[in-house]
């Protein structure tokens, strides 16, 4: 059952096993989140159950998210992450557990007019690509549950790529939660 919950949460900050772009910096932790953000949030998984999500303030520009079951309330996971404005872009960075790296991770998020949080991965493929057209830096890696890559430029350059319109593409819904 443990397997299972941790896919489930990874889902909510796109640690998708399998599909992983993971980075040797996190995001500094000098930026206050958007109104809005802290809160709880609900969402429905593939199979239709659902997810509560719980984002709150634990120290100075520092967050951490708890994802739970509504069926299953005491069975919580907790991660804390930051948060960072980039361009017109939301980020968020979160540790990435040692089974899959230990580096971390980045995605992008954002508050819509529907009150909705919607959080987005990085494209594997197209980050792949990217490391082919040596416009980042990185190495592959494969864990137990897949293959991904570990970016190893430095965040001004991982920025400037993110930041680029011609690659608007590069990041993909990955979950989509309501207020609760």
């Amino acid at each position: 059952m443990k397997y299972w919950r941790v896919m489930v949460i990874f889902l909510a900050f796109l640690l998708l096993g399998g599909c992983l772009v993971s980075f040797k910096e996190p995001l500094p932790a000098n930026e206050a989140a958007p109104q809005g953000l802290l809160g709880k949030w609900t969402s429905k998984n593939a199979w239709g159950e659902a997810q509560n999500l719980e984002l709150t303030r634990v120290g100075p520009d520092r967050y951490q998210a708890v994802s739970y079951f509504k069926a299953r309330p005491k069975e919580r996971e907790a991660y804390p992450f930051t948060v960072s404005r980039h361009g017109n872009r939301w980020y968020l960075s979160a540790k990435v557990p040692a089974q899959y790296g230990g580096h971390f991770t980045i995605a992008g998020f954002e508050l819509n007019d529907r009150r909705e949080l919607v959080i987005y991965q990085l494209d594997l493929d197209q980050i792949r690509q990217a490391l082919g057209q040596q416009r980042l830096q990185g190495d592959p890696f494969t864990t137990g549950e897949g293959d991904g890559v570990l970016v190893n430029s430095s965040m001004d350059q991982v920025f400037a790529y993110l930041d680029d319109p011609a690659n608007s593409d590069v990041f993909v819904e990955a979950a989509r939660y309501q207020r609760r």
